[in-house]
């Protein structure tokens, strides 16, 4: 297997070599190396990815030994990539080094002003310690199936405390240079932290796995493994907790900054910038993504309109909303069952038109589940990818806490984005492409998540959105991402404060306070992330509207689906040039 390859430095040239010596540097071996030399520094990656050579391990990936690490190894790679002789690779060989170079890159650029490593900690979901319990509970990526993956989690338990002394080091640090996540946000986390020392084993999540040892151990066996692993959950992880809590309510929570955006950070003008840049992978500026958040609103909030005219319902778009927010025929469900039931019925529904649509599809497995009850109250829909080998299929989360209240009114526009055609079709056939490994694991926000927008918008061709109200979900969902360009960038580019994001979620969307409030204080502390998503989906349906007219009648929908998906998550100002570059060839 190719990850078994010694951590070699292929790449030790000098930059005195002569042009006619860069034939000799192998494409193949040095993006092999590259991927290999990733998940050494980065083990949750590989055993995210099928590679087990690292499964003790646990990076403590906001350290300065960590980041100089990444720094020399990216460097290494783009000094490699700058003695290539491109002129005699393939267009596949040729994409891969943009795909690695724009990645070295703008990652460096990170490292190198250490954006974001004094705001470690939040209580955004994908927080790490929030993060690492759930991987601990057993529902994620982590295999929890011989004694080996246990004993491996126990060494990741065992290392899991140095990842939160540093990240109290760092967050005192960001005290001292004015650089903290807003207090409004944080005053969340303790509450969140919590379960995971004050719990008891029967309840505590990291107790989890230990409900399912595997079969076959002897007595001795799995009594030895269940006191190692108790120990580990005792005397690492709950104190771990412990003290990360204690330090927030007693030293840092009261000495945050009481603004809302970046603004209000020592140098946060500057981040901002970068991460907008990281995020839609393309050179946009917080006026520009003001401008067309805007814009979208405006144009979004027309067709609302238009569409509750044609419902019949009298009364403003705010009083529509509200309509649907408590309206009774929008509650149809009386159990878990039936929620996912319906959500299952869609691929059937759609499995007509998904054949004119697209001709690549993942072989992959796919799966729809509520979210388990120990993790749901943090949760919001999500899919994971499933596994290389099989094992594990891809699967369509989405939260129930209460099927008597579940709105019914977003669930087909929700399973377009998360499940078929969306994040399930774009990850799984990442996976399974023929490209090399790093690209299997590379993620751009702008792509993936502009993509599962996108397929929202396909609603209607694939014989979705009959009924107005599931389109009216539709609108919701897109208003949401148009929505997110505004706050995003009025509280980190131009000053707004918290209340006044909340209220322009309030009027634009049917959703309640305490929705608002989530929403907006997830973009506190994610500067950037947010507008991807509309980024994205904007950049796709340009290219389709170009190809259409460039095309005329030639035009195939199968075909751009499949050249759009068929290379995996790439930059948007890469993408642009790979659609462009196909359309030429037609």
């Amino acid at each position: 297997m190719k990850y078994i390859l010694p951590f070699i430095l292929l790449f030790i040239f000098s930059c005195k070599q002569k042009s006619n010596e860069t034939s000799d540097i192998k494409l193949n071996e040095v993006l092999d190396n590259y991927a290999a030399s990733y998940y050494k520094l980065n083990p949750l990656d590989a055993t995210q990815n099928g590679i087990t050579l690292y499964n003790d391990q646990l990076a403590n990936d906001i350290s300065p030994d960590y980041v100089q690490k990444m720094l020399s190894l990216n460097k290494s790679y783009l000094d490699t990539l700058a003695l290539i002789d491109t002129t005699k690779l393939t267009y596949s060989e040729q994409l891969s080094i943009d795909i690695l170079r724009f990645k070295l890159q703008i990652e460096n650029e990170a490292y190198t002003n250490g954006y974001g490593l004094n705001r470690p900690v939040d209580q955004f979901v994908f927080s790490f310690p929030q993060n690492f319990a759930t991987l601990g509970s057993g529902a994620g990526f982590i295999p929890f199936k011989t004694e080996t993956d246990y004993r491996n989690f126990i060494s990741r338990m065992k290392a899991f405390p140095a990842w939160i002394d540093q990240s109290i080091e760092n967050m005192q640090a960001g005290l001292e240079s004015h650089n903290t996540n807003p207090q409004a946000s944080m005053k969340k986390v303790p509450a969140q932290l919590k379960p995971l020392f004050e719990t008891g084993s029967d309840k505590n999540i990291f107790y989890k796995p230990l409900a399912n040892l595997p079969a076959g151990m002897d007595t001795a066996a799995k009594a030895k493994l269940i006191k190692d692993y108790t120990d580990a959950i005792e005397n690492s992880i709950k104190p771990a907790y412990k003290k990360l809590h204690d330090y927030l309510t007693t030293n840092y929570i009261s000495n945050t900054r009481k603004n809302t955006g970046l603004l209000d950070n020592g140098n946060g003008e500057k981040e901002y910038a970068f991460w907008l840049k990281f995020y839609t992978t393309k050179n946009i500026t917080g006026d520009e993504i003001f401008a067309l958040g805007e814009s979208e609103v405006a144009r979004i909030r027309k067709e609302m309109d238009s569409l509750k005219t044609l419902t019949g319902f009298k009364g403003d778009l705010k009083a529509f909303f509200q309509y649907i927010k408590t309206d009774k025929k929008f509650f149809p469900f009386k159990t878990e069952k039936e929620v996912l039931d319906r959500y299952k019925s869609f691929e059937a529904l759609m499995e007509p038109q998904l054949k004119k649509m697209f001709n690549l599809r993942p072989k992959m497995a796919f799966e729809v589940r509520a979210t388990e009850k120990f993790r749901e109250a943090g949760a919001n829909a999500q899919y994971n990818v499933g596994s290389r080998d099989g094992s594990r299929p891809g699967i369509f989360y989405e939260t129930v806490r209460n099927p008597l209240t579940y709105n019914y009114f977003e669930m087909e526009s929700l399973y377009m984005h998360e499940a078929i055609p969306g994040h399930h079709f774009q990850s799984g056939l990442q996976l399974e492409a023929d490209i090399p490994e790093f690209r299997k694991n590379y993620w751009t926000s702008a792509f993936g998540e502009g993509w599962a927008l996108y397929a929202e918008s396909l609603g209607k061709e694939l014989g979705m959105y009959t009924d107005p109200y599931q389109y009216m979900g539709r609108l919701n969902n897109e208003m949401e991402r148009a929505v997110r360009l505004v706050v995003d960038a009025g509280m980190h580019h131009k000053g707004w404060t918290r209340e006044q994001a909340i209220a322009y979620v309030l009027e634009n969307q049917p959703v309640t306070e305490e929705v608002a409030i989530q929403r907006i204080e997830r973009y506190m502390v994610t500067p950037g992330q947010a507008v991807s998503y509309k980024i994205g989906e904007l950049s796709i349906l340009a290219m389709r509207k170009k190809a259409q007219e460039k095309m005329g009648s030639t035009f195939d929908i199968r075909a751009f689906h499949d050249e759009m998906l068929r290379e995996g998550c790439l930059p948007l100002v890469i993408m642009e040039k790979h659609m462009n570059r196909w359309m030429s060839n037609r």
